[in-house]
């Protein structure tokens, strides 16, 4: 089992949590003081109050809560966002809502997940020529529905 170190800043009311044995991404919280609302395609940065160490060879993803996307519309700008090994800054959530009415994000409220994931840097080897495969060059959509 890998370490995350977490660093509490004074505006984090709640660390991130795992809510159910088999979960595999941590609630990440809103560390804010006031309520913060988001027009409709407005995006902004909602802190965490956290800061992490990861061990070497991990990365954190921070992705959505499917429950704010289904049913409001509020997802993340990069829909799946890095934190790599080597970041030490505060965790803060690249938020946009895409839905056609207003939402307003409360103080603790959870906003998003983090899944802690191991991850290799890859050796670049250029070649002139790769090998074939049944799929070939097809792109978007090319393997049926």
């Amino acid at each position: 089992m890998t370490v995350l170190k977490i660093k509490r800043l004074e505006h984090n009311r709640i660390l991130p949590e795992y809510k159910t044995e088999g979960a595999a991404g941590m609630d990440l919280c809103a560390a804010i003081a006031e309520p913060v609302e988001l027009k409709p395609l407005e995006r902004k940065l909602i802190p965490t109050g956290i800061k992490i160490e990861l061990e070497h060879g991990y990365e954190a993803q921070i992705r959505p809560r499917s429950g704010l996307s289904i049913k409001h519309g509020i997802t993340l700008i990069n829909c799946v966002g890095t934190i790599d090994e080597d970041y030490r800054g505060e965790v803060c959530i690249a938020i946009v809502n895409i839905s056609n009415e207003s939402y307003t994000i409360q103080p603790d409220e959870r906003i998003a997940q983090m899944v802690i994931t191991k991850v290799e840097q890859a050796k670049l080897e250029v070649v002139t020529e790769l090998s074939d495969t049944e799929r070939g060059t097809g792109g978007f959509g090319s393997t049926g529905k």
